[in-house]
């Protein structure tokens, strides 16, 4: 028998069932328990919490009061009879609405806090990759070079701002050949 449960919520559920033409019975026996662990291994009418009984000529039902985030074992048989393992069903109801808010508020915080990881991880990838490469044009992030001159003083590009820095400026600019006419 293919049972089929839908329109699930934190609270009821809807059970279909396919007809059963040799049921002699008046009545489905629909048997369901939020105890399925122990239920499993032995499918009897007892052990459930909850039976109602539909008139034969139904074969849905709308399930009510049930807990939330609850799993429950639904069994559907034909007669007042032990059901078997192909006539049950196991559904789980949805999280109750106000716990559903907080977890959507949380699971928004985890996301903005792994975009902030991320873009993190991209800046400190820029900033490592531009030291790098700061490295490799000169030594220890700076340019050196030595004046033609006899005089044979070291000049960089960071010198100091008075008369002699420009100076620098002027011969690294002249040494490499893009000094202005």
């Amino acid at each position: 028998m293919a049972i089929a449960v839908y329109n699930i919520s934190a609270t009821s559920a809807r059970v279909t069932w396919p007809p059963s033409p040799g049921c002699l019975d008046t009545f489905y026996s629909v048997m369901y328990s939020p105890n399925w662990n122990s239920l499993l291994m032995a499918f009897k009418r007892k052990s459930f919490m909850h039976e109602e009984r539909i008139p034969v000529s139904q074969t849905a039902t709308h399930l009510a009061n049930l807990f939330p985030q609850t799993t429950y074992l639904l069994c559907v048989s034909c007669q007042a009879a032990n059901p078997t393992r192909d006539q049950c069903q196991v559904f789980t109801t949805l999280i109750d609405n106000g716990e559903g808010q907080d977890r959507a508020g949380w699971e928004l915080a985890a996301g903005a806090w792994l975009t902030c990881c991320v873009l993190l991880l991209v800046i400190a990838a820029v900033l490592l990759w531009g030291c790098r490469r700061s490295v490799r044009a000169g030594q220890g992030g700076r340019s050196v070079v030595t004046d033609a001159v006899p005089s044979g003083r070291l000049y960089s590009p960071r010198g100091s701002c008075d008369n002699g820095g420009r100076r620098e400026l002027r011969t690294l600019a002249r040494m490499s050949g893009s000094e202005p006419a």
